[in-house]
């Protein structure tokens, strides 16, 4: 079995109370859920279900070794 890693970005919906979910190595793959949690499991299906359709197809299944870690950082500014 063969192992790929993709990496996937959470973003809060601006218009109400859920959240959007993609992966930059995946372009036309997303999902979403209404908390994180079911966001990821959302967009894991999502992926899987991708690269089923590229492998169906023929086509290549795209890995980004360009992205390495994405870390959120908090800084406090002074008023």
């Amino acid at each position: 079995m063969k192992y790929l890693s993709f990496e996937i970005v959470i973003e809060k919906e601006p218009e109400d109370e859920g959240y959007f979910a993609y992966s930059p190595t995946l372009p036309g793959c997303f999902s979403n859920g209404k908390s994180i949690e079911e966001t990821k499991r959302n967009i894991r299906e999502a992926i899987k279900q991708h690269i089923e359709s590229l492998r169906a197809h023929g086509e290549n299944i795209p890995q980004n070794n360009r992205i390495v870690h994405v870390e959120e950082l908090t800084f406090g500014i002074p008023e």
